[in-house]
């Protein structure tokens, strides 16, 4: 199998595996901590490969999260578009940034991703979330070095570009 072929299939399956990272289910108590994995995939791509990265492909894979999820459909196919119109803009300044202030970054696009998903749920006619909802965007920050590091070092493994 060629380079080229094998990059696409680890595309792919990095975006294939967060969208059933999201459906894995948790305890009740651990559930608010759940982190939003297609989100932190979609952000990595977007930061590494950014030509790679589109608007389009962020929208089919948010279609894809809401028929996996049973959501509203289009609700996470607008967050991660608008997640990744942000990083797109920022590509060029988040990609240098020490892995701190890129994680503050991160925090900053999830925190902006539930404030989105808050505005589609009040027009939905939904109540206020409590206040262990606002976990999760903590929650994906913290994890994101360990992602960040992890899916760049299994890249660098397989040679990828």
């Amino acid at each position: 199998m060629n380079r080229v072929r094998l990059a696409r299939w680890w595309f792919a399956g990095t975006l294939l595996a967060s969208l059933l990272l999201m459906l894995v289910p948790l305890p009740a108590v651990l559930e608010p901590c759940k982190p939003y994995w297609p989100a932190l995939v979609l952000l990595y791509w977007t930061l590494e490969s950014g030509e790679g990265v589109t608007l389009g492909l962020a929208f089919l894979l948010g279609l894809g999260a809401d028929l996996f999820d049973g959501v509203l459909l289009g609700e996470q196919a607008l967050r991660l578009t608008a997640l990744v119109f942000i990083a797109l803009r920022f590509r060029s300044r988040l990609r240098f940034f020490p892995m701190w202030q890129q994680t503050l970054a991160v925090l900053a696009l999830l925190l902006n991703d539930r404030i989105l998903l808050l505005v589609v749920r009040a027009f939905a006619g939904e109540s206020l979330p409590p206040a262990t909802w606002w976990i999760s965007p903590f929650v994906g920050a913290a994890l994101w070095p360990f992602l960040f590091l992890l899916l760049d070092d299994l890249r660098a493994r397989l040679r990828l570009s």
